[in-house]
């Protein structure tokens, strides 16, 4: 059976390797870090993984909420970019506190990036 891969410009293609397919790793970042969280995705794609961000990936008029909670729990890792903008963001923690909640086995990775430790939020 032939599956789809989203490339990082949102496209789909066609792939036969469906174990590369079936590995999401949802990025969660803030709005401002974009440019961060793009070349994440690229390098995580690089390898095989399919990638979800939030401001490549929702469409205007998606229900955000109800699609954020959909990729997560599809998704078998979450990357969290800790950054000072995105350290106090409320969707970043939703995502890290939904993550938690909506899929009890998504790994949780953490990729700090000029934010000092002690400024991240327990929850993180």
């Amino acid at each position: 059976m032939a599956s789809r891969k989203r490339s990082s410009s949102g496209q789909t293609s066609s792939s036969s390797d469906k174990s590369a397919v079936d590995y999401q790793v949802f990025v969660s970042h803030a709005t401002s870090d974009k440019w961060i969280a793009k070349t994440i995705c690229e390098k995580l794609e690089s390898t095989g993984a399919v990638t979800f961000r939030d401001d490549r990936d929702i469409n205007g008029g998606d229900d955000i909420p109800d699609e954020i909670r959909k990729q997560i729990k599809k998704s078998r890792e979450l990357v969290v970019l800790i950054t000072p903008d995105s350290v106090g963001r409320p969707w970043v923690l939703l995502e890290v506190g939904g993550a938690r909640v909506w899929s009890k086995s998504i790994r949780i990775v953490a990729v700090l990036c000029h934010a000092e430790v002690d400024s991240i939020p327990d929850m993180l």
